[in-house]
């Protein structure tokens, strides 16, 4: 009878350990045309515009735009940008209707929750005005 607590929570839990992350194509429907903000531990952590053809502009809080694209690899979303060459690869899940982005390399810590969108283009405020 002790377990059962136990066996509750893990029942509860399940739902989002089997989320499938979302594929390439349902990304690039979902992301296309809209400027995402994201937060992590309820703090804004930068914003990304998607451009057509996967291309993307991507700022931190008060930072420079950088500009680059991405890629769908072995089910995840990797980006890379002009100024880094490295991919960073992310898996995209569909959460209460906005997206939540985990850090391939670092899931446990680093999980991003889309708090806002919009049409309007990412206001840059360093050399890449205007791409």
């Amino acid at each position: 009878m002790r377990l059962a607590p136990l066996t509750l929570c893990l029942a509860l839990a399940t739902p989002a350990l089997a989320q499938t992350p979302l594929t390439g194509a349902e990304f690039e429907t979902y992301a296309t045309g809209k400027t995402l903000t994201y937060a992590i531990g309820g703090e804004i952590y930068g914003v990304e515009q998607y451009l057509p053809n996967r291309r993307v502009r991507w700022a931190f809080v008060d930072d420079t735009c950088r500009i680059g694209h991405w890629y769908e690899d072995a089910g995840s979303i990797c980006f890379v940008y002009d100024h880094d060459a490295t991919p960073q690869c992310w898996s995209f899940y569909r959460n209460e209707g906005a997206l939540t982005a985990r850090f391939m390399s670092d899931p446990p810590s680093t999980e991003l929750k889309e708090v806002a969108q919009t049409d309007e283009p990412l206001a840059c405020s360093g050399p890449d005005i205007g791409v």
